[in-house]
């Protein structure tokens, strides 16, 4: 029985790059999700509504349409992705930094989204008062709006994280399916299924899959009540 948990190289490495690629697409899409959420949430600008759009595209997109995009887009020969091998030597096709993209891609609207919906959450007096009393934009983000906002971005990057780790079909289209360079759980999975006599590993990683993805929704769900909480303190307050 306890031989049915020993996971083969190939499951370890697996998920080991699930990990790495869900947290690394986490980390660097980050950034530009609160840019994006601050902009949405504070300021009306011509385009607002396309800009909306476009952001949410990634749900409802076929994941094998967005992994061909990225394809034709970031590729060794996409029309950007030929100039950022030319000029800075960076590949992202065939390569875990293009599953990190494609998991960066499916994910950001949910990061989007969930920061958004925090920061449309916070008392804009709160922030007018800080400028008021002679604090700078950047100050007033830095030690007003980010903090209160905080609970709301865990909550997306966790969520994000987790739609990162189930992503498949962006993925295998983008940099196929490689051992240990871009085999994520899911693709480890598919490389299974098809191979007679790999059910335990296919089982193996079904287990995992789903045991990372209920931890990380319940801690998203904990992080967003959380927030609900010191909204409802801070209404009391006031």
């Amino acid at each position: 029985m306890l031989s049915w948990f020993q996971l083969s190289p190939m499951e370890w490495d697996a998920i080991r790059l699930s990990l790495s690629v869900a947290l690394n697409s986490m980390l660097w899409s980050l950034p530009l999700a609160i840019l994006i959420a601050w902009l949405l949430a504070r300021k009306e600008f011509y385009g607002k509504s396309l800009l909306t759009g476009i952001i949410h595209l990634p749900l409802v997109l076929p994941p094998v349409v967005i992994g061909y995009l990225l394809l034709v887009a970031m590729g060794r020969n996409g029309f950007i992705g030929k100039y950022l091998y030319q000029w800075f030597g960076v590949s992202f096709g065939f390569s875990w930094k293009g599953a990190v993209l494609a998991s960066a891609v499916v994910a950001f609207p949910l990061v989007v989204r969930a920061i958004r919906l925090s920061l449309e959450s916070i008392d804009f007096k709160l922030e007018q008062a800080a400028q008021t009393l002679g604090a700078s934009a950047w100050r007033v983000f830095f030690t007003i709006t980010l903090p209160l906002s905080l609970p709301g971005v865990l909550a997306g990057l966790v969520l994000g994280f987790a739609r990162s780790l189930g992503e498949f079909g962006a993925t295998i289209t983008f940099v196929s399916n490689i051992a240990g360079e871009t085999q994520t759980i899911p693709l480890a999975m598919y490389s299974f299924i098809q191979t007679p006599g790999a059910e335990a590993e296919t089982a193996r990683l079904c287990v995992f899959a789903v045991i990372l993805s209920l931890i990380s929704l319940l801690l998203s769900e904990a992080l967003s009540k959380r927030m609900q909480r010191k909204l409802g303190q801070g209404d009391a307050a006031h």
